[in-house]
């Protein structure tokens, strides 16, 4: 198993890559530590984990809030003893996220305080965890629209994953030394309750999916994978990465017919 006797902390762990994620890591032999505000999705997700054999608990935490970050990282170390894995996952895309002249101030600060706060404050308190457990590996959920720009604007969650990135480099470098690895995972459009919320419409799916080489919306499964690599020893020589799981996207300029 790749993650024996490991403890992963999942935030946003209720269901899509969060959920998918928790399966698949405790399947590799770690404990899991899944977070979010959805207590009903994030019970589920337990009740999914143990009832493939895996160790799992549930804890309520809002990523934004200091003193709940802080509770998460606490309940880790003292439900399993230890944390080795910290996947800064949870993020919210807002319906009414749209240009810097039609975006609302209080929608960017609400995508702000969730998705670049919120792996502010995990790692804040998740970094001396790992210390304590002399190394591991942090996670941070990105995007690939961090790396291209798009007609179809949603800035404030675009903006807020460009500065996950800038995060994950900088954090990347600081504790190279400490046995500590830090990556992101920028997935492409995934075929997530995230998403599809966002594209309720036929055409709007059909907007973006031309862009896609491979001619469909991603797997929230298939970003497991990739966060189970990031996660391993596998990947133990890997820091500061934007590891890139998009279909082709940020690869293409003409897609296939």
């Amino acid at each position: 198993m790749r993650l024996q006797n490991k403890v992963a902390l999942i935030t946003g762990a209720s269901s899509g890559i969060g959920r998918e994620t928790a399966l698949l890591f405790a399947q590799e032999g770690a404990a899991i530590v899944a977070v979010d505000v959805n207590d009903n999705g994030g019970h589920k997700t337990i009740e999914m984990v143990t009832q493939q054999g895996g160790r799992a608990t549930y804890i309520h935490a809002d990523v934004s809030q200091a003193s709940d970050c802080q509770q998460m990282v606490q309940h880790a170390e003292g439900t399993f003893g230890q944390l080795n894995i910290l996947f800064n996952n949870a993020g919210i895309m807002h319906s009414q996220d749209d240009d810097a002249i039609n975006t609302a101030e209080s929608i960017w600060d609400l995508t702000m305080a969730i998705n670049v706060k919120g792996v502010f404050l995990g790692c804040k308190y998740g970094i001396p965890a790992l210390r304590r457990a002399n190394g591991g590996s942090i996670i941070n959920t990105a995007s690939f629209v961090a790396l291209v720009g798009a007609a179809t604007p949603q800035l404030a969650y675009t903006a807020s994953k460009g500065a996950v990135l800038a995060m994950t480099r900088e954090l990347a470098v600081i504790h190279a030394r400490e046995n500590i690895r830090v990556n992101a995972l920028c997935p492409g459009p995934l075929q997530t309750e995230l998403l599809m919320n966002f594209l309720d419409t036929e055409a709007k799916k059909q907007r973006r999916l031309v862009h896609i080489p491979m001619g469909r919306f991603g797997e929230a499964k298939e970003m497991a994978q990739a966060a189970l690599y990031l996660a391993s020893d596998e990947s133990s020589f890997m820091t500061g990465a934007e590891f890139v799981v998009d279909g082709g996207l940020t690869a293409a300029y003409v897609t296939p017919e």
